[in-house]
């Protein structure tokens, strides 16, 4: 082989290699909830962008627990969901996935708390990678949860909560705003009021 053929088989190596790294996709922007496509057409657009500008505004910030925590954030529904109108009630923030076996357990004994005690809400958050928005969809039809859900963005979650690094992972919000106690694992009806009771006995 010529040292003019040699070259250009180098050349042609380079060029693939090149062109296939172009055709990678950065996952922030392809596999988030907030940029979700699917077959059939795109995710809401109210979730996607409402969520995608909340995400980017808190890119700066590391996620970490905070005592007094925010959060709003686009429901499934397209309403806006607030955390601070929740003041004078018992709130449970609760991250979730559809493929987590022990989160589905929670989803009943959840929705029965809450039928029972005026002064509870719950807000879920789907926290997983690529749910497209059939597949979440056909979820609540089946499993009916008694309280909004909107789907969190994994690659940039809630900036005053710290990320989940098991599922599922859940807060009780005491009805002045401050995290009462933090749960790793499923919880129970039985665990909740344990822990608002002791909590206001102080």
């Amino acid at each position: 082989m010529t040292i003019a053929l040699r070259a250009l088989h180098v050349f042609a190596v380079v060029l693939v290699f090149a062109l296939c790294a172009c055709q990678r996709t950065s996952p922030s922007t392809a596999t988030s909830p907030t940029a979700l496509t699917t077959a059939k057409g795109p995710a809401r657009e109210c979730v996607a962008q409402q969520n995608a500008a909340s995400s980017s505004s808190s890119e700066a910030a590391k996620p970490a627990d905070k005592p007094n925590p925010g959060l709003r954030i686009t429901l499934l529904d397209c309403r806006t969901y607030d955390l601070a109108n929740e003041r004078g009630h018992w709130v449970v923030v609760n991250f979730w996935a559809t493929w987590c076996g022990p989160c589905l357990q929670e989803i009943p004994d959840l929705t029965n708390f809450i039928k029972t005690r005026k002064d509870v809400a719950v807000i879920g958050l789907d926290f997983e990678d690529g749910i497209e928005q059939k597949t979440i969809d056909d979820f609540l039809k089946q499993h009916t949860p008694g309280y909004p859900i909107a789907v969190a963005d994994p690659y940039h979650p809630p900036q005053d909560f710290d990320t989940p690094r098991a599922l599922p992972t859940s807060y009780l919000i005491g009805p002045d705003g401050t995290v009462v106690k933090k749960f790793l694992g499923p919880i129970t009806i039985k665990d909740l009021q344990q822990q608002i009771d002791k909590a206001k006995a102080g």
